[in-house]
């Protein structure tokens, strides 16, 4: 599908177009912009996710549209609900493209009331208590979070956070959703700048772009360079990343004729970090089989959970104490094809009427110091912070 005579302006057109409670994905490849429910999307068994989107694909059809999609979002936990659906309108265009000099949107930010949960000595206990684990062998990775609850004087205006994301982070994927219970009248927006793909399907072919081994950026240039050079060599950070990268490598091996992995890891950059990055990318046996599908093959790596799974998952949830809701699970879409996008969902919040909650976590492996990784959640949180005009 190509735009290539749309201009800037017409580019940016379905981000102008948003309102809360619309589906919104921005991608280096397209953007997307789903509007109205033609129907939920309910399981509790995500084995069986993408067969009950074919049915609803099917009545969809029946109803009169033409060329359905399911998008939305699926949470950390695997026991939690779904928040998909089969939406009414849908319309993609090109990549979002802004000139220099474009103006941001003026809107005043609100002043906020900011609660960290839990508390950054807490949070260094909780990484303390997940070394521990990996040195008696437990756990070979733990990722452990923290969130920041923030209360505004009025309401939160998501239409201009989502723009100032999708501004800053032009290489990432910048994405909306919303994830209140269907049976409930109130908006919950899931929004953020996620650096990661976990998984895109185009006919036989897949590309996922793990990431894992990160240093914050500096705004000196020679400090910066540093920085991204020293993430390059580190033989923590290497480990680390490489454990991520044979996960996805294990995960789709059965689904593929064919699989390419770099060797070696590059460098990628957000506004906010430097990022170890492999693009894997294979090519499909079934060229049938579901982007959904995949996507959960792969659903948690361990870039996001850790290593054992089930393991991580179980201290995850005794270590953090507050719900991950969506936060590390994966938004996206797919098509009646099985193509489509699945990015991580990392970088973001939650907004609901005057309150959000940040999230951001950091990889936990043996040789890891408790201050650095709360510094690391500190630098991840400035995506969502810097959009909401918040400059610490």
């Amino acid at each position: 599908m190509k735009h290539s005579l749309l201009s800037s302006e017409e580019k940016i057109q379905l981000l102008q177009d948003y309102q809360p409670g619309a589906f919104f994905l921005a991608s280096p490849k397209r953007t997307i912009l789903a509007e109205g429910i033609f129907q939920h999307i309910e399981t509790n068994q995500l084995n069986e996710l993408s067969t009950r989107v074919a049915h609803v694909f099917d009545d969809a059809k029946q109803a009169g549209i033409q060329t359905p999609i399911v998008a939305g979002a699926v949470p950390f936990d695997p026991a939690q609900p779904v928040r998909l659906n089969v939406p009414v309108h849908v319309q993609f265009s090109d990549p979002l493209e802004f000139q220099q000099g474009d103006e941001e949107s003026e809107a005043a930010s609100p002043s906020y009331e900011v609660t960290p949960v839990p508390a950054p000595e807490v949070y260094m206990n909780g990484v303390n208590e997940g070394l521990a684990k990996i040195e008696n062998g437990e756990l070979s990775k733990i990722v452990l979070s923290r969130s920041l609850h923030l209360k505004a004087n009025r309401d939160i205006h998501t239409k201009t956070i989502l723009e100032r994301l999708a501004r800053h982070n032009t290489t990432g994927y910048t994405f909306a959703a919303n994830v209140a219970d269907p049976a409930s009248s109130q908006k919950r927006t899931l929004l953020g700048a996620s650096p990661e793909l976990l998984l895109s399907k185009t006919g036989s072919s897949v590309i996922s772009n793990p990431l894992a081994g990160s240093r914050p950026r500096s705004s000196d240039p020679v400090e910066d360079q540093r920085r991204r050079d020293e993430l390059l060599t580190s033989a923590k950070d290497l480990h680390e990343h490489a454990v991520v990268v044979e996960a996805v490598t294990k995960a789709l091996t059965p689904y593929c004729h064919t699989l390419d992995v770099p060797a070696s890891p590059s460098v990628i950059q957000t506004e906010t970090m430097w990022h170890l990055s492999t693009v894997v990318k294979g090519d499909l046996i079934d060229s049938s089989v579901s982007s959904i599908d995949l996507a959960l093959s792969l659903h948690p790596t361990p870039a996001v959970c850790g290593t054992p799974t089930a393991d991580a998952r179980e201290a995850i949830q005794a270590i953090e104490p507050f719900d991950r809701g969506f936060f590390t699970g994966i938004i996206g879409w797919a098509d009646t094809n099985g193509d489509g996008d699945w990015i991580v969902t990392i970088r973001c919040a939650e907004a609901e009427g005057h309150s959000l909650r940040l999230f951001a976590g950091a990889g936990v492996v043996k040789g890891s110091k408790a201050e650095e990784e709360l510094a690391e959640t500190s630098a991840k949180f400035n995506t969502m912070l810097h959009a909401m005009g918040i400059h610490q």
